[in-house]
Formats: structure tokens, sequence, C-alpha cells
């Protein structure tokens, strides 16, 4: 399918703990970039590959980000609406009721997914098209994965126990999730009220190979802390905004 074929869930409900200096007055989703919302970034990043159907799964303060998503100048023929699903419900059970809802991911159709509050230069047309290969193979998910900087250096030490030097923040050497979903349809088989996507239901697929990895070598990274706020907003202020220069790359 292409694109604008495809629905955008979006996962908001979360409460950002750990962003408690903005997100006691405002969801995270709503903590902004560059005087942008980092939801309207997330959105941002989808439009430049054209697509054009998005579902903001709510929790916490979800009438703020209800409010935000009615009052925006979406572009003709983008929809973006918002499904309350419940304060506390975990990921995968918002997902289920994404899936279930009448005006939600239409029944038997893959759908993309994503958390709202990540970035990246991720190429989602070579991301989906990469999925449907997958799916032709008898796969239910793509997931991109990425490494993540490290938040401290690094020191490098030989067998006597000699500091041989120092490296700041590299990479680390493992794979993590960053998001950035495609799922086939069956998910649905996988997923409970109380289901913890990243859990049960990934660990489930994994276990039975019908979960792929798509490797993310570029930027990417995720407003988890105020720390993280602080470096989204500069690089945005820079002009140098990775996620950003993408977009451009793809509307081109």
């Amino acid at each position: 399918m292409e694109p604008a074929e495809l629905s955008v869930v979006i996962l908001c409900g979360g409460r950002g703990t750990r962003l408690q200096e903005h997100t006691q007055s405002i969801p995270k989703p709503l903590v902004e970039i560059g005087g942008r919302p980092i939801v309207w970034h997330v959105i941002e990043q989808y439009l430049a590959y054209g697509f054009r159907r998005f579902l903001l799964c709510t929790g916490y303060k979800g009438e703020l980000i209800e409010r935000f998503a009615a009052a925006q100048p979406w572009p003709r023929g983008v929809e973006v609406r918002c499904l309350d699903t419940g304060l506390d419900t975990p990921t995968g059970g918002r997902v289920r009721q994404a899936l279930l809802h009448p005006d939600g991911v239409p029944a038997g159709q893959p759908f993309c997914a994503t958390y709202a509050d990540g970035v990246a230069d991720v190429d989602l047309r070579e991301l989906v098209a990469e999925h449907a290969a997958n799916a032709a193979e008898g796969a239910i998910a793509t997931m991109t994965v990425v490494r993540p900087q490290l938040q401290f250096g690094v020191t490098e030490i030989d067998a006597a126990g000699r500091v041989t030097g120092f490296r700041e923040k590299p990479r680390a050497q493992q794979w993590v999730n960053g998001g950035f979903f495609c799922f086939e349809p069956r998910l649905l088989e996988l997923l409970e009220e109380d289901s913890v996507l990243e859990r049960e239901p990934l660990e489930r697929l994994a276990a039975a190979g019908t979960l792929r990895a798509r490797r993310h070598e570029g930027f990417w990274d995720c407003m988890d802390t105020y720390k993280d706020a602080i470096l989204l907003n500069d690089l945005w202020a820079s002009g140098e905004a990775p996620w950003h220069a993408a977009r451009a790359g793809a509307r081109a």
C-alpha cells in the first residue's frame, strides 16, 4: 500500500513523568520544540512522506491534545483524529482500541504506529516498502531499531587496567526500539486491553519469527527528559534539526 492509504497510530497517552517541569500542566506530546508541540513534529515527519490519516491515542490531559489537533490548519485531505483510550491504558491496549474503534484503523488494513515523543530522519516511505516485502514473507511487524547516543563519555581500559583513552558520548553497541513501526492487521490477535505493546505482543512475534527489524543509522532522539528537550530545541534553533531536513528532502 502507498503511504496515503495507511493510517498512522500515534501513542499520546502517557504522563511523561520524567518531564515534570513541563507535564504538570500539559501532556508530554504538547511539550514544544521551537514553539511547536513535539507531536506536531512527529505528524510532519509522516506528512512529508505522503501519509494523510492520523489517529492520536490520548489519555493524560487528552482534551488538550484534542483541542490542539482541532485548531491546526492541516493540509487539505489530511485527517487528524483523537481517540480517548483511557488514562492508564498501556500501549498495546491503546493500539487495540485504535484497531477496534469504528473511526479507527480500517478493518483488515496494515497500519503504521509510533510514539508522540520521538523524532528522526527515518525514510518512512522505505520503511513501508520494506515492511511490505517482509509481510509477503510472513512477517506481522517491522520495527525501526536505533543505536542511541550514550548519555556519558566512555573510558577505554586495556586488559591490565590501564586507561588508554576516552570517547565522548559514543553510540550504544546494542540496538533498541526506536518506534516507527509497520504492522499487519493480525497484530490484533495478540493484543489485550492490558497489553504493553513492547512486552508480550512483540516478544511473541519475535519468538514466532514474525517480527523484523529495520536498522536506522541516522539521527534519532526521544524527548524523555528535560535534557532531551533542551537538546532538541537547540537543534531546532540552530537551523540544523535533522528530522526537519529529512522532511524537506522527502518533499523535494
